[in-house]
């Protein structure tokens, strides 16, 4: 009997746990991490699965049926075009958090600023593909607005995700790099050389969302409201992040 109520506590136990899915941006993995770590501290029956990568493609994943509980993009388009098609749980989205956008180079470097990248000396300048990473996009409308695009074109080399541009950088295989602050914060090898004007591309605002298909809807509402109460929120500003205004 004794053996028969172990096995039925522990299945009962087993059956209270949740994991959560967490589709989320590349540019979040350090601070998501550090933020899970400590909400399980209060929440010993969650865990977590992440997959993290560029908005744009775990957009495309979610839209396929890839299974995910929250998403967690680095633009507002992402999300939006998953809200237009139905796959975002009613009332759950809200703006979480905020970034800028900055040019950086090796530390040895002489790069001083945007202008400097029609110079010789750069070669290659990494940039997120437009297509899939929002970077990419702010990226694209900082030197358009800058006048640079069209001349730095044939200097470009496109990365899947802003880590990925980082370690171009990191490793000499480019010049020069367009990433978030936070991504720039994680390196000592690399300086920024300047911070994109905010007047020269959309607000880099990361959104947060429940995915409508999810089976754990209660679970994922709490953790959106534990990412964006002040604990989570001191973790996300460690890492660079400001808080993104309601």
């Amino acid at each position: 009997m004794l053996v028969a109520l172990a096995v039925s506590i522990s299945a009962c136990h087993t059956a209270d746990r949740v994991t959560l899915t967490l589709s989320a941006a590349t540019s979040l993995k350090d601070a998501i991490v550090e933020a899970e770590a400590v909400y399980r501290q209060s929440h010993a029956t969650s865990d977590f699965s992440n997959n993290f990568g560029s908005s744009g493609t775990l957009a495309a994943q979610i839209e396929q049926g890839v299974p995910a509980d929250l998403f967690l993009s680095a633009a507002a388009r992402p999300m939006d075009d998953l809200e237009r098609k139905g796959l975002i749980a009613a009332g759950s989205r809200r703006n979480l958090l905020r970034n800028s956008l900055v040019l950086i180079a090796p530390r040895d470097s002489r790069l001083q600023d945007f202008q400097g990248l029609t110079g010789g000396p750069v070669r290659l300048i990494a940039l997120g593909d437009p297509q899939s990473v929002p970077a990419g996009v702010y990226g694209r409308q900082a030197l358009s607005s800058l006048h640079l695009w069209e001349k730095l074109n044939a200097k470009l080399v496109l990365a899947k995700d802003v880590r990925q541009v980082l370690a171009y950088v990191e490793t000499g295989n480019a010049d020069a790099g367009l990433v978030y602050a936070t991504d720039a914060l994680t390196s000592d090898k690399v300086r920024v050389v300047a911070v994109a004007p905010e007047s020269t591309h959309d607000a880099i605002v990361y959104p947060i969302a429940a995915v409508r298909g999810s089976h754990n809807q209660e679970a994922a509402h709490s953790f959106i409201d534990y990412l964006a109460g002040p604990v989570a929120q001191a973790i996300f500003k460690k890492h660079g992040f400001t808080i993104a205004t309601p």
